[in-house]
Protein backbone atom coordinates (compact mmCIF):
# COMPACT_ATOMS: atom_id res chain seq x y z
CA UNK A 1 0.00 0.00 0.00
CA UNK A 2 1.58 3.25 -1.15
CA UNK A 3 -1.07 5.69 0.12
CA UNK A 4 -1.38 6.53 3.80
CA UNK A 5 -4.62 8.50 3.28
CA UNK A 6 -7.32 7.95 0.67
CA UNK A 7 -10.67 9.73 0.34
CA UNK A 8 -13.21 9.22 -2.44
CA UNK A 9 -16.31 11.39 -2.77
CA UNK A 10 -16.06 12.40 0.88
CA UNK A 11 -19.03 14.40 2.14
CA UNK A 12 -19.95 16.16 5.36
CA UNK A 13 -22.93 18.44 5.76
CA UNK A 14 -23.85 20.93 8.50
CA UNK A 15 -27.50 21.86 8.09
CA UNK A 16 -27.86 23.17 4.55
CA UNK A 17 -24.11 23.70 4.06
CA UNK A 18 -21.75 21.18 2.44
CA UNK A 19 -18.49 21.42 4.39
CA UNK A 20 -17.08 18.56 2.27
CA UNK A 21 -18.62 18.24 -1.16
CA UNK A 22 -17.30 15.05 -2.75
CA UNK A 23 -13.66 15.57 -1.79
CA UNK A 24 -11.08 13.22 -3.36
CA UNK A 25 -7.58 13.00 -1.92
CA UNK A 26 -4.56 10.67 -1.90
CA UNK A 27 -1.54 11.13 0.34
CA UNK A 28 1.55 9.01 -0.23
CA UNK A 29 3.20 7.28 2.70
CA UNK A 30 6.11 9.19 4.20
CA UNK A 31 5.19 12.46 2.50
CA UNK A 32 4.13 15.90 3.70
CA UNK A 33 0.88 16.85 1.99
CA UNK A 34 -0.53 20.34 2.49
CA UNK A 35 -4.24 21.14 2.28
CA UNK A 36 -4.47 24.81 1.45
CA UNK A 37 -7.59 26.94 1.53
CA UNK A 38 -9.36 29.94 3.08
CA UNK A 39 -11.53 29.90 6.20
CA UNK A 40 -14.62 27.79 5.55
CA UNK A 41 -13.03 25.79 2.74
CA UNK A 42 -13.45 22.50 4.63
CA UNK A 43 -9.90 21.95 5.88
CA UNK A 44 -10.67 21.42 9.57
CA UNK A 45 -13.72 19.30 8.78
CA UNK A 46 -11.50 17.08 6.63
CA UNK A 47 -9.04 16.60 9.49
CA UNK A 48 -11.84 15.88 11.96
CA UNK A 49 -13.32 13.22 9.67
CA UNK A 50 -9.94 11.60 8.98
CA UNK A 51 -9.06 11.55 12.69
CA UNK A 52 -12.47 9.92 13.49
CA UNK A 53 -13.80 12.93 15.43
CA UNK A 54 -16.63 13.29 12.90
CA UNK A 55 -18.46 10.65 10.88
CA UNK A 56 -18.72 11.38 7.16
CA UNK A 57 -22.16 11.68 5.55
CA UNK A 58 -21.03 10.09 2.30
CA UNK A 59 -18.10 8.71 0.36
CA UNK A 60 -15.28 6.84 2.02
CA UNK A 61 -11.97 7.55 3.75
CA UNK A 62 -9.07 5.33 4.77
CA UNK A 63 -6.14 6.22 7.02
CA UNK A 64 -3.19 3.83 7.38
CA UNK A 65 -5.24 1.19 5.57
CA UNK A 66 -8.21 1.41 7.94
CA UNK A 67 -11.70 2.74 7.19
CA UNK A 68 -12.41 5.79 9.36
CA UNK A 69 -16.09 4.93 9.81
CA UNK A 70 -15.95 1.15 10.27
CA UNK A 71 -12.54 0.86 11.95
CA UNK A 72 -12.32 4.08 13.96
CA UNK A 73 -10.50 2.50 16.91
CA UNK A 74 -7.84 1.00 14.63
CA UNK A 75 -7.36 4.39 12.98
CA UNK A 76 -6.88 6.11 16.34
CA UNK A 77 -4.10 3.67 17.25
CA UNK A 78 -2.16 4.78 14.18
CA UNK A 79 -2.54 8.57 14.15
CA UNK A 80 -1.51 11.72 15.99
CA UNK A 81 -3.40 15.00 15.91
CA UNK A 82 -2.30 18.57 16.54
CA UNK A 83 -5.34 20.85 16.52
CA UNK A 84 -5.54 24.60 16.12
CA UNK A 85 -5.46 25.18 19.88
CA UNK A 86 -2.84 23.83 22.27
CA UNK A 87 -4.01 20.93 24.46
CA UNK A 88 -1.60 21.65 27.32
CA UNK A 89 -1.94 22.26 31.06
CA UNK A 90 -0.54 25.74 31.70
CA UNK A 91 0.35 25.00 35.33
CA UNK A 92 2.36 21.84 34.61
CA UNK A 93 5.86 21.93 33.20
CA UNK A 94 6.80 20.42 29.85
CA UNK A 95 7.90 17.05 31.23
CA UNK A 96 4.77 16.73 33.38
CA UNK A 97 2.54 17.48 30.40
CA UNK A 98 4.20 14.79 28.31
CA UNK A 99 4.10 12.29 31.15
CA UNK A 100 0.39 13.02 31.57
CA UNK A 101 -0.24 12.34 27.89
CA UNK A 102 1.81 9.16 28.15
CA UNK A 103 -0.38 7.90 30.98
CA UNK A 104 -3.52 8.82 29.02
CA UNK A 105 -2.14 6.62 26.24
CA UNK A 106 -1.85 3.81 28.82
CA UNK A 107 1.91 3.88 29.16
CA UNK A 108 3.25 2.89 32.56
CA UNK A 109 4.82 5.52 34.82
CA UNK A 110 8.41 4.69 33.88
CA UNK A 111 7.80 4.33 30.08
CA UNK A 112 5.90 7.65 30.18
CA UNK A 113 8.88 9.38 31.83
CA UNK A 114 11.32 7.86 29.34
CA UNK A 115 9.17 8.87 26.38
CA UNK A 116 8.76 12.40 27.77
CA UNK A 117 12.53 12.81 28.04
CA UNK A 118 13.02 11.47 24.50
CA UNK A 119 10.54 13.93 23.06
CA UNK A 120 11.83 16.92 25.03
CA UNK A 121 15.29 16.21 23.65
CA UNK A 122 14.00 15.64 20.12
CA UNK A 123 12.18 18.99 20.00
CA UNK A 124 14.92 21.04 21.65
CA UNK A 125 13.00 21.48 24.90
CA UNK A 126 15.18 19.44 27.27
CA UNK A 127 16.45 22.59 29.00
CA UNK A 128 12.93 23.87 29.63
CA UNK A 129 11.27 20.66 30.75
CA UNK A 130 10.81 21.90 34.36
CA UNK A 131 9.49 25.34 33.37
CA UNK A 132 5.69 25.84 33.64
CA UNK A 133 4.06 25.93 30.22
CA UNK A 134 2.58 29.37 30.99
CA UNK A 135 6.15 30.70 30.76
CA UNK A 136 6.79 29.16 27.31
CA UNK A 137 6.93 31.23 24.14
CA UNK A 138 4.35 30.54 21.42
CA UNK A 139 6.82 28.50 19.41
CA UNK A 140 7.86 26.45 22.45
CA UNK A 141 4.22 25.68 23.32
CA UNK A 142 3.52 24.55 19.78
CA UNK A 143 6.59 22.31 19.74
CA UNK A 144 5.53 20.79 23.07
CA UNK A 145 2.01 20.28 21.71
CA UNK A 146 3.54 18.59 18.66
CA UNK A 147 5.64 16.38 20.93
CA UNK A 148 2.48 15.36 22.83
CA UNK A 149 0.87 14.24 19.57
CA UNK A 150 3.81 11.87 19.02
CA UNK A 151 3.68 9.96 22.30
CA UNK A 152 2.68 6.78 20.43
CA UNK A 153 4.94 7.40 17.41
CA UNK A 154 2.03 7.53 14.94
CA UNK A 155 2.14 6.40 11.32
CA UNK A 156 0.13 9.45 10.24
CA UNK A 157 0.17 12.90 11.85
CA UNK A 158 -2.54 15.51 11.26
CA UNK A 159 -1.51 19.14 11.76
CA UNK A 160 -4.45 21.55 11.60
CA UNK A 161 -3.07 25.05 10.98
CA UNK A 162 -0.17 24.45 13.39
CA UNK A 163 1.42 27.90 13.15
CA UNK A 164 -1.67 30.14 13.36
CA UNK A 165 -0.91 33.10 15.61
CA UNK A 166 2.83 32.46 15.86
CA UNK A 167 5.46 35.08 15.13
CA UNK A 168 8.09 34.35 12.42
CA UNK A 169 10.51 32.81 14.94
CA UNK A 170 7.84 30.50 16.37
CA UNK A 171 6.72 29.53 12.88
CA UNK A 172 10.29 28.67 11.89
CA UNK A 173 10.64 26.49 15.00
CA UNK A 174 7.52 24.50 14.10
CA UNK A 175 8.64 24.18 10.48
CA UNK A 176 11.96 22.71 11.60
CA UNK A 177 10.11 20.19 13.78
CA UNK A 178 7.84 19.15 10.90
CA UNK A 179 10.82 18.69 8.59
CA UNK A 180 12.43 16.47 11.20
CA UNK A 181 9.29 14.32 11.42
CA UNK A 182 9.05 13.97 7.66
CA UNK A 183 12.72 13.06 7.47
CA UNK A 184 12.06 10.22 9.91
CA UNK A 185 9.31 8.81 7.68
CA UNK A 186 6.12 10.09 9.33
CA UNK A 187 3.26 10.86 6.93
CA UNK A 188 2.07 14.42 7.62
CA UNK A 189 -1.19 15.99 6.48
CA UNK A 190 -0.91 19.72 7.06
CA UNK A 191 -3.77 22.20 6.74
CA UNK A 192 -2.80 25.83 6.44
CA UNK A 193 -3.83 29.27 5.23
CA UNK A 194 -0.18 30.25 4.80
CA UNK A 195 0.96 29.75 1.24
CA UNK A 196 4.60 30.14 2.20
CA UNK A 197 4.18 27.33 4.72
CA UNK A 198 2.86 24.95 2.08
CA UNK A 199 5.65 25.95 -0.29
CA UNK A 200 8.31 25.39 2.37
CA UNK A 201 7.12 22.08 3.81
CA UNK A 202 4.95 20.11 1.41
CA UNK A 203 5.88 17.46 -1.13
CA UNK A 204 2.43 17.95 -2.65
CA UNK A 205 -0.28 20.56 -2.19
CA UNK A 206 -4.01 20.36 -2.75
CA UNK A 207 -6.06 23.53 -2.97
CA UNK A 208 -9.50 23.21 -1.37
CA UNK A 209 -12.38 25.56 -2.00
CA UNK A 210 -16.04 24.99 -1.20
CA UNK A 211 -15.36 21.51 0.17
CA UNK A 212 -13.74 20.25 -3.04
CA UNK A 213 -10.17 19.81 -4.23
CA UNK A 214 -9.77 22.27 -7.09
CA UNK A 215 -6.12 21.48 -7.80
CA UNK A 216 -3.45 19.04 -6.63
CA UNK A 217 0.24 18.77 -7.41
CA UNK A 218 3.72 19.83 -6.41
CA UNK A 219 4.33 23.53 -5.81
CA UNK A 220 6.09 23.77 -9.19
CA UNK A 221 3.26 21.96 -10.99
CA UNK A 222 0.66 24.28 -9.50
CA UNK A 223 2.71 27.35 -10.33
CA UNK A 224 3.04 26.17 -13.93
CA UNK A 225 -0.76 26.07 -14.22
CA UNK A 226 -0.91 29.87 -13.90
CA UNK A 227 1.04 30.33 -17.12
CA UNK A 228 4.68 29.73 -16.23
CA UNK A 229 7.15 32.52 -15.58
CA UNK A 230 6.38 36.16 -14.86
CA UNK A 231 8.28 39.38 -15.33
CA UNK A 232 8.05 42.19 -12.76
CA UNK A 233 9.01 45.77 -13.59
CA UNK A 234 9.32 48.38 -10.84
CA UNK A 235 9.39 51.95 -12.19
CA UNK A 236 10.87 54.94 -10.40
CA UNK A 237 7.78 57.04 -11.25
CA UNK A 238 4.32 55.49 -10.67
CA UNK A 239 2.89 58.03 -13.12
CA UNK A 240 4.65 56.19 -15.96
CA UNK A 241 2.95 52.84 -15.36
CA UNK A 242 0.23 53.47 -17.94
CA UNK A 243 2.77 54.40 -20.59
CA UNK A 244 4.84 51.33 -19.74
CA UNK A 245 1.87 49.00 -20.22
CA UNK A 246 1.29 50.49 -23.67
CA UNK A 247 4.94 50.52 -24.76
CA UNK A 248 6.43 47.30 -23.40
CA UNK A 249 6.37 44.12 -25.53
CA UNK A 250 3.84 42.40 -23.24
CA UNK A 251 0.23 41.37 -23.72
CA UNK A 252 -1.59 44.34 -22.14
CA UNK A 253 -4.59 42.14 -21.28
CA UNK A 254 -2.41 40.02 -18.97
CA UNK A 255 -0.53 42.85 -17.23
CA UNK A 256 -1.40 43.57 -13.60
CA UNK A 257 -0.53 46.98 -12.14
CA UNK A 258 0.17 47.90 -8.50
CA UNK A 259 0.38 51.68 -8.27
CA UNK A 260 1.43 51.75 -4.61
CA UNK A 261 4.45 49.56 -5.37
CA UNK A 262 5.07 51.18 -8.79
CA UNK A 263 4.94 47.64 -10.16
CA UNK A 264 3.64 46.00 -13.29
CA UNK A 265 3.70 42.24 -13.69
CA UNK A 266 2.87 39.91 -16.59
CA UNK A 267 3.22 36.24 -17.57
CA UNK A 268 5.85 35.42 -20.20
CA UNK A 269 6.66 32.34 -22.25
CA UNK A 270 10.23 32.93 -23.46
CA UNK A 271 12.10 34.14 -20.37
CA UNK A 272 15.21 35.62 -21.91
CA UNK A 273 13.50 37.11 -24.96
CA UNK A 274 10.97 38.81 -22.68
CA UNK A 275 13.68 40.16 -20.39
CA UNK A 276 15.81 41.60 -23.18
CA UNK A 277 12.76 42.97 -24.99
CA UNK A 278 11.47 44.77 -21.88
CA UNK A 279 14.89 46.26 -21.08
CA UNK A 280 15.33 47.55 -24.64
CA UNK A 281 11.80 49.01 -24.70
CA UNK A 282 12.35 50.80 -21.38
CA UNK A 283 15.58 52.35 -22.64
CA UNK A 284 14.03 53.38 -25.97
CA UNK A 285 11.05 55.02 -24.25
CA UNK A 286 13.17 56.74 -21.60
CA UNK A 287 11.31 55.00 -18.77
CA UNK A 288 13.46 54.63 -15.66
CA UNK A 289 13.16 51.26 -13.91
CA UNK A 290 14.39 50.47 -10.41
CA UNK A 291 14.16 46.73 -10.96
CA UNK A 292 13.31 44.15 -13.62
CA UNK A 293 12.91 40.57 -12.38
CA UNK A 294 12.03 37.21 -13.92
CA UNK A 295 10.35 34.86 -11.43
CA UNK A 296 8.02 31.92 -10.97
CA UNK A 297 4.44 32.68 -9.85
CA UNK A 298 3.91 32.81 -6.10
CA UNK A 299 1.51 30.38 -4.45
CA UNK A 300 -0.66 33.41 -3.63
CA UNK A 301 -1.15 33.98 -7.35
CA UNK A 302 -1.67 30.25 -7.93
CA UNK A 303 -4.27 30.06 -5.18
CA UNK A 304 -6.29 33.04 -6.41
CA UNK A 305 -6.14 31.81 -10.00
CA UNK A 306 -7.07 28.19 -9.31
CA UNK A 307 -9.70 28.77 -6.64
CA UNK A 308 -11.43 31.28 -8.92
CA UNK A 309 -11.42 28.61 -11.65
CA UNK A 310 -12.75 26.04 -9.18
CA UNK A 311 -15.53 28.36 -8.06
CA UNK A 312 -16.57 28.95 -11.65
CA UNK A 313 -16.67 25.19 -12.28
CA UNK A 314 -18.85 24.62 -9.22
CA UNK A 315 -21.23 27.46 -10.10
CA UNK A 316 -21.62 26.06 -13.60
CA UNK A 317 -22.36 22.53 -12.32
Amino acid sequence: MTDAIVTEGLRKRYGDKDALDGLDLRVARGSVHAVLGPNGAGKTTLVRVLSTLLRPDGGRAEVAGRDVAREAYEVRLRIGLLGQHAALDEELDGRQNLEMFGRLYHLGARPARVRADELLERFGLAGTGRKPVRAYSGGMRRRLDLAASLIRDPEVLFLDEPTTGLDPRGRAEVWAAVRSLAGAGTTVLLTTQYLEEADQLADRICLVDGGRVVADGTADELKARTGGDRIDVVLRDAGQLGAAVALLPLDAATVSVDTDRRLLSAPVTDRMAALSGVVRALEAAGLEAEDVVLRRPTLDEVFLHLTDDGRRVKEAA
